[in-house]
């Protein structure tokens, strides 16, 4: 049956981890689900045509933008499906359970303590309710920190390399997040990683990638104190993208199930 509602073709981040995020999901018709950071709507869409309307899904994010373009999309159809501006680490305590909670490119906006956030967030599933979470895991871009982190020690740039290497090691592994599943007592947990390449021209073209400079490259800027020095930095690695492609991408998907009891 053809959806009305697929993942979008045209979005090359977010539909792939989705992607992920759909083969250890368990969904059935009329089920309540919990979207956190839902940005645009994908997969919220997707899992409301697929809950139908005797379900309901509930799509919450921090950003009003990414809310009010998602509702604007939505206008009157799957009436069922509604998005709401929420912090998804302080949701209210009055909010009622689901049978699913799904978070697509959500576990590393945890941070900083990812498991006291994944500890208050199950608190809303149903017994026997399910948990998905998908993120990009650590050994993401491996390729080009290495480069950066060569770069730094050649011209010894000491306080800028520790700073790399605190923002590499603060990034969530596919490790932590199962250890985090099994501490909470949560059962037939699965964990897993697909690897993602990212293309890219070199020079602005990988400077200016709209995956690359949200919230990867932005890490990199943020070593230096002297932005000039960052600026002239990554142009040079820009230019030297022989060096470090492909771009590697892990994409990791976490499923937990709480106990029936």
């Amino acid at each position: 049956m053809s959806l009305s509602w697929p993942l979008p073709k045209n979005d090359p981040w977010s539909t792939p981890f989705a992607e992920v995020l759909l083969e250890h999901l368990d969904i059935f018709s009329g089920a309540k689900i919990l979207d956190i950071a839902s940005g645009g709507g994908v997969p919220a869409f997707n899992l409301a045509e697929k809950v139908g309307p005797k379900g309901k899904v509930l799509a919450v994010d921090i950003h009003q933008g990414q809310v009010l373009r998602a509702r604007s999309i939505l206008n009157k159809h799957l009436p069922w499906l509604q998005f709401e501006v929420g912090d998804m680490k302080n949701l209210p305590a009055t909010l009622s359970q689901f049978d699913r909670i799904t978070g697509n490119l959500s576990f590393m906006f945890f941070r900083p303590n990812r498991y006291e956030a994944l500890q208050q967030l199950i608190q809303f599933l149903k017994p026997g309710g399910q948990i998905v979470l998908t993120f990009p895991s650590l050994g993401t871009f491996d390729s080009l920190w290495k480069r950066i982190d060569d770069e730094m020690k050649v011209r010894g740039l000491v306080k800028e390399q520790k700073s790399l290497a605190e923002y590499i090691e603060e990034r969530p592994s596919a490790k932590q997040a199962k250890d985090w599943l099994k501490e909470l007592g949560m059962e037939k947990i699965a964990v897993s990683e697909k690897p993602l390449e990212i293309q890219s021209g070199a020079g602005r073209k990988f400077l200016e990638h709209p995956l690359l400079r949200g919230g990867f490259l932005d890490d990199a800027y943020e070593c230096f104190e002297d932005q000039g020095l960052a600026d002239e930095f990554m142009t040079a690695i820009s230019n030297d993208l022989p060096s470090f492609v492909p771009l590697i991408a892990q994409r990791c998907a976490m499923s937990g199930w709480i106990p029936e009891d």
